[in-house]
């Protein structure tokens, strides 16, 4: 099969590396590059995934299920401080 694709220059830098290693052709090497990339399917079954945890302590005066509430309210009192310093 015959297409046109557009490589990118670091792409091709590593190709063109490859090609004087191995004295193949553009072709040769690019085939090979492309079948060994499609061959590695990494197997997620069975990984488990970490994710790092941080202690954040206990504030029982933040109420995390009204978030947004308190967005807000923050933001209330940050513009009442602005327009009170214009006076």
């Amino acid at each position: 099969m015959r297409t046109t694709v557009t490589i990118d220059p670091d792409v091709e830098a590593l190709l063109r590396s490859a090609m004087k290693e191995s004295g193949e052709t553009f072709k040769e090497v690019l085939n090979a590059a492309i079948r060994a990339g499609l061959r590695q399917k990494p197997d997620r079954r069975g990984q488990k995934l970490e994710m790092p945890t941080f202690k954040m302590g206990f504030h029982p005066e933040l109420r995390l299920d009204k978030a947004l509430a308190l967005a807000a309210a923050l933001e209330d009192e940050e513009i009442a401080r602005k327009l009170s310093l214009r006076k």
